[in-house]
């Protein structure tokens, strides 16, 4: 399995005194890397969306902390705490959504009330950890999702989930891969508007790895349930309250509805440092609006004209539309605030 990630174009590569970020906008006409070396850099990187994926994200949030240690450790051994301090308060508001962000960081800023002896090297160990960890997770819950699938015949995802999205393999994505090593599976991705993830990135990673994967309009998506082609919508998250609600990528809800409507089961993939134990649900979830800029054309954005554009990043989807969670510590069915508990305490 670790030879499959290896061939795989990951999304971020820690060299040991850096940290290389895949500029996914430019994909996939463009395969370029840039190289951080302090936090500010990892946060410019993460805000821009060079770095996207809530596991990814987190994963490049511990590295920047790294870099923090390394950076300030070097110059001054007495008041380099602080600097820290400071650098972690500046990668949390990179992006309000992603909870993988924020569970990242209190790991790494855990360690700051530890004695250490050498503190580079102890907080490089602990986010080649957190990276690793993701990586492990994600092959366990592909299996386990995989085994959901037994019997289908076609599924769609939706963004991207991948390789791209986490520190190797992918949540959903990691699914379908797992899934389609032992049957055969119709694989379809929808564009995922406005920056189309699943446009550029998705079926371009699938591709990669020799799976076939049928690109299709995301307006076509109630069509291509109602035909009958697929089994399972599949898709990852950015947050999970502890009822099940989950925030995704701005157009799964509407997807969740569909498949409610079409009798498509609806499959969410996420490790359990996605779900936020301390919200109740999708309620209390912040959902990021992202400049109008980005959706806009051209000729209306200036000032004074009458055109303006909404552009939240994510929606929620209630955990009565969600026919499985499939976690890194157990698939829960149906979830609710009684079933998640099952995770919880598993943790």
């Amino acid at each position: 399995m670790t030879q499959e990630i290896n061939k795989t174009v990951q999304a971020l590569i820690w060299t040991g005194h850096s940290l290389k970020v895949l500029d996914q906008r430019k994909l996939p006409g463009t395969l370029i890397y840039d190289e951080y070396e302090d936090a500010a850099g990892v946060t410019e990187a993460i805000a821009s969306m060079r770095v996207r994926g809530a596991p990814a994200i987190g994963i490049a949030a511990a590295y920047g902390v790294a870099l923090s240690v390394t950076q300030h450790h070097a110059y001054d051994s007495v008041n380099w705490q602080q600097k820290v301090i400071d650098d972690i308060a500046l990668l949390a508001q990179s992006r309000p959504t992603a909870v993988n962000l924020f569970w990242a960081l209190a790991q790494m800023q855990a360690l700051l009330a530890q004695a250490l002896d050498d503190p580079k090297a102890a907080f490089i160990s602990a986010a080649e950890q957190i990276h690793a960890d993701d990586i492990a997770a994600n092959i366990k819950m592909g299996e386990m999702g995989a085994d959901l699938l037994a019997g289908a015949t076609g599924v769609m995802t939706h963004c991207n989930t991948g390789t791209l999205a986490t520190g190797g393999y992918g949540t959903a994505l990691g699914v379908i891969r797992s899934a389609t090593k032992r049957q055969s599976l119709a694989v379809y991705a929808g564009e995922t508007r406005p920056w189309l993830q699943g446009a550029r990135l998705t079926v371009w990673e699938l591709a990669q790895d020799g799976i076939p994967v049928t690109l299709v309009a995301d307006s076509a998506a109630a069509w291509l349930m109602k035909s009958g082609a697929i089994d399972w919508i599949i898709v990852g998250a950015d947050r999970i309250a502890a009822n099940g609600d989950t925030a995704n990528k701005i157009g799964t809800y509407s997807l969740a509805v569909l498949a409610k409507q079409h009798g498509v089961k609806f499959m969410v993939v996420a490790p359990t440092t996605t779900i936020d134990w301390d919200i109740d649900s999708g309620v209390e979830i912040e959902i990021e609006q992202r400049d109008p800029k980005e959706l806009l054309p051209a000729c209306y954005d200036h000032e004074g004209s009458l055109v303006s554009a909404w552009n939240p990043v994510f929606d929620v989807t209630p955990a009565e539309l969600i026919a499985a969670i499939v976690t890194d510590r157990g698939v829960v069915l149906n979830p609710s605030i009684e079933t998640m508990r099952g995770i919880k305490d598993a943790i």
